[in-house]
C-alpha cells in the first residue's frame, strides 16, 4: 500500500506572529538631548490631531518619552508646533 502524505496543507496560511520588535530609537542611536527647536523631528511623536503618541506605539523608553513630551510642550509654547491641528501631517 502507498503511504499517505504526511504533509498537512491548509487552505489559508497560518497566522504567524511576525510583528516587528519595538526599540527605543534614542538608545539605539545614542541620542542624549532631544532638541525642542527641531519641529520636524518632533512631528514623528505626534499624531494628526496634535496629541503626543504613547510609548506603547512609538516604542520609546520611559526616560526618553518624558524628554520627548517636554520637548513637544516647549515647542508648542514657543509656537514652533501647533497645540491643535486638523491635518498636521
Amino acid at each position: 500500500m502507498a503511504q499517505p502524505n504526511t504533509d498537512i496543507k491548509y487552505l489559508t496560511p497560518i497566522a504567524v506572529d511576525t510583528k516587528k520588535k519595538k526599540y527605543c530609537r534614542f538608545k539605539k542611536n545614542r541620542i542624549k538631548y532631544i532638541d525642542y527647536k527641531d519641529a520636524d523631528f518632533l512631528l514623528r511623536f505626534v499624531n494628526e490631531q496634535g496629541k503626543i503618541l504613547p510609548r506603547r506605539i512609538t516604542g520609546t523608553s520611559t526616560k526618553y518619552q518624558r524628554k520627548v513630551a517636554q520637548a513637544v510642550k516647549r515647542a508648542r509654547h514657543l509656537a514652533l508646533m501647533p497645540y491643535l491641528a486638523d491635518c498636521l501631517k
